[in-house]
This record gives structure tokens, sequence and C-alpha cells, in this order.
């Protein structure tokens, strides 16, 4: 009898690595929102980009994947950058 993936387990490590992964891109966010406000340049671009990031680890498709390769699936490159899991 061979071994199973804890997938809420596996789930909990996937959020936990997007945490890491957001941390930089809000730094990255706050400057450009604090440069945008001091040129009078419109924000709503940025705030959509921090709600991205902020919504990421709630995102659906983490808790409906069924195995480690639909979970791997679910890293938006898109606004996280690199996965970790290439």
């Amino acid at each position: 009898m061979g071994f199973g993936i804890d997938m809420a387990k596996a789930k909990e490590i996937h959020k936990n690595k997007i945490r890491e992964a957001r941390t930089d891109k809000f730094n990255e966010l706050d400057v450009e929102f604090t440069k945008a406000l001091e040129n009078g340049s419109d924000t709503t671009e940025i705030k959509n980009k921090k709600q991205a990031l902020r919504d990421a680890p709630a995102d659906s498709g983490i808790d409906s994947a069924a195995n480690t390769d639909a979970l791997k699936a679910q890293w938006k490159t898109d606004i996280l950058g690199d996965s970790p899991y290439s």
C-alpha cells in the first residue's frame, strides 16, 4: 500500500507560497502607488493589481484542485511571477 498526498496540506503550502511571492509584489506596487499619487496619475490599475494579490490565496481553483498537478496549475504567473514549481 502506497502513501498518498495530503491535498489539504498541499493546498495550505501552496497558499503560503502565494503569500510569500506576493510580499515583494506588494512593495513594488506601494512604490508605484506613491509615485502615481505624487504625479496626480490614475491609481485604478495599481489598486486592481493589489486586490488581485490579496485575492490570490482564496482562488477557488486552489480548493477544487484534485491533485498536485491541478494545484500547481493554479499559480497565476501574470500576478505572482514565476512559478516555484518550475
